[in-house]
Parts: C-alpha cells; structure tokens; sequence
C-alpha cells in the first residue's frame, strides 16, 4: 500500500494527515470500483517512446503520417499537425475537413485545437473555405496574443497568413444535406448511423466492427519525452449555424500537462464541455489512475449527468500518461483507439459503460 502526504494548512494551526492510497483517490472522486477494473490491454511496460495514439480505427493512416516524424526523432506538436492533416483532406471522411457534413444552412465550418508540452495552445471555431484549420490554430498561438479565433475573424488571420479560400462542400456531402432537408431531423448520433450502415454495404479495410467515426484527437510522445496533441471536425452533421462543440475547446476535447499525460475527446461533444472532459481525464491521471481509469471515469460523469438517455450519447476518450502507457474508454461499443509504437501498429476496440 503506498500512502501519501498530505498538509493541510488552516489560519489557526497545521494538520498533518497519512491518506492511504484508496482513501485519497476517493477524495479525489475516483470511485473503488474504477480502481478494480481490468487493465486495459494496451498498456506498455516502461517508458516506451515515441508513440502516437488517435482516436478511431480510420485514423491508423493518420497514425502513419505523424509516425514519419516521430520515427526519425521528431517534435511531438510537428508530428499531431501532420498527423490530423491527413482526415481533414480526405473528401471520403464525412466528419472532418473537406468532404466534412456541412451544418444546416450547408455550410461546412471546421474547428481545431493543438496543444504543446509547454501549455502553449491556439484554436479556430467556426472556420469556413480553409482546408487545414489545424495549421491555422497553430499559427494563432504562434503568431498571436490569443488562444482562440472565431468565424470571420478567423477566416480573415488565415487569409492574411496566405492560406486560400477553397470550396470544401463535395456533391457527396451536399447530397447528403438535401436529403436531410426532407425532414431536417437533428439527430447527434446521424454521421455514426450513416456510417455504419455504408460499412455493411461496403466493408472498410480496419478491423473494426463498425466505422462510427467522428472527429480526430491525437496525442503524441516523442523521443525526448514531449507530448502534444491536436484535435479537429467538421462538427456533428447539420448542426444549427454557430454550434461548436468540444474539439476546438483546450480542456474539453484536448488537453496536455507534460507533467502527468495527454487526452482527447471525440462524440457528442456537448457533454465533453460539460464534464471539461479531457482535462478530467488528465487530473484523474494526476492522482494515480491508469489512463483507462480515468477516461472512465470521465464516462461515467457523462452517463451520470444524462440518466436514462445516456444510452442516446456516444462520447469516447484516449489517454497516454508519460509512461507511455494509454487506454481509452466509450459511452457506448464499436469506439476505436489506433496506436504506433516501434513495436505494434494497430487499432483496439476500448471498452464501453454500456
């Protein structure tokens, strides 16, 4: 049993406190049960590095992209922005970048965050015509006093930056927002349902039961021990003009302490923001959970704060500490996690609440 020390100090005197280990992880919410789960299988003995994990299987091909940077002893926040990259230019990849659903007026806007091993971060929200809004949030904290820019305004820094307006809604997408006219149902899970049944018809190459794929989150650790992440979307499909979610949100989709570990967010991202999820993750990782305890940890709030209709939402995170250890966890099945190490390339399906 490993106990820690804790002082607490008060106006009239000092008290000196032993918590055993249990005890203080309950104070810090971490549930005895969570405590009693089953390692995740992924987990790496050591300090195994470089590694980069994303969320879903689909990502492995971005994986791969961030992985030639690694491998050669690259800077962790280089190999995240080349890494999400690859989905946001796939016009085949209906969740994010070009190719992404557009919201309810077709328009396609895009949001993205990164994040540094110094806590350095910048983000867009609501960006419209830019096919990369990662290389835009990077330049917003490199270039800017600000950490986020929005709509118009961030449009206007990306143009004067030399990026060019292009036109990011394919006949695919804008065929699929016609029919969703019809009804002009708003349902958060549309882009899983969609996919999934697409993945019935036409099998997809990883090996996954199904392709509800939304949204990139990627972490990475590099050879010198730095994390970094990134995360952008195209946001839920048909969602009203001006809904941004969690991905473009530093402590909701995203979050980086180089100290503890790194985590990302993908779903519903309404309920990530109200659990400030990835951060959550993080601060639950501070205090002695693996990274599969604390991404359940941060399931469980979701599932709490939503009773009987938490089965209606779908939120998954990824973790990795500076172990080089991570996991994952999901509201609901069929949420993948894509990893890279020197040793494995792979995708793992991550537990679900339900």
């Amino acid at each position: 049993m490993i106990n820690f020390k804790i002082i607490l100090h008060s106006p009239f005197n000092n008290i000196q406190a032993m918590l055993n280990r249990r005890k203080f992880i309950q104070l810090t919410g971490l549930s005895t049960a969570l405590l009693s789960t089953e390692g995740f299988a992924g987990v790496i003995p050591g300090n195994k590095k470089p590694i980069v994990l994303s969320t879903w299987a689909q990502n492995m091909k971005a994986n791969k992209a961030a992985w030639e940077i690694l491998n050669k002893g690259g800077y962790a926040l280089d190999a995240v922005e080349a890494g999400v990259m690859i989905p946001e230019a796939d016009p085949n990849d209906v969740s994010v970048g070009y190719g992404g659903y557009p919201d309810r007026d077709g328009k396609v806007t895009l949001d993205a965050c990164i994040m540094n091993e110094k806590g350095q971060c910048g983000a867009v929200m609501a960006l419209e015509h830019i096919m990369h809004p990662i290389k835009v949030a990077r330049l917003v904290m490199e270039k800017t006093p600000h950490v986020q820019l929005v709509g118009e305004g961030a449009l206007q820094f990306a143009l004067t930056e030399g990026f060019k307006k292009e036109n990011l809604l394919t006949p695919e997408s804008e065929k699929a927002w016609r029919e969703w006219l019809k009804t002009s149902k708003y349902d958060p899970l549309t882009i899983p349902k969609i996919l999934e049944k697409t993945n019935q018809q036409e099998p997809y190459p990883w090996p996954v039961a199904a392709l509800n794929h939304d949204t990139i989150g990627m972490i990475a650790m590099d050879i010198n021990g730095n994390i970094s992440g990134a995360c952008t979307t195209s946001g839920m499909a048909f969602k009203m003009r001006g809904r941004v979610g969690d991905s473009p949100i530093i402590g909701a989709g995203l979050f980086i302490d180089n100290e503890i570990g790194a985590a990302s967010a993908t779903g519903v991202g309404e309920e990530v923001v109200k659990i400030c999820g990835s951060h959550t993750v993080v601060e639950m990782m501070r205090h002695g959970a693996t990274p599969e305890q604390a991404c359940k940890e941060a399931v469980r709030r979701i599932v709490k704060n939503n009773g009987v209709n938490a089965k209606n939402v779908q939120v998954g995170f990824i973790a990795l500490n500076k172990k080089g250890e991570y996991g994952g966890y999901s509201v609901m099945k069929n949420f993948s996690i894509a990893v890279r190490t020197k040793e494995l390339e792979k995708s793992i399906d991550a537990k679900s609440w339900f």
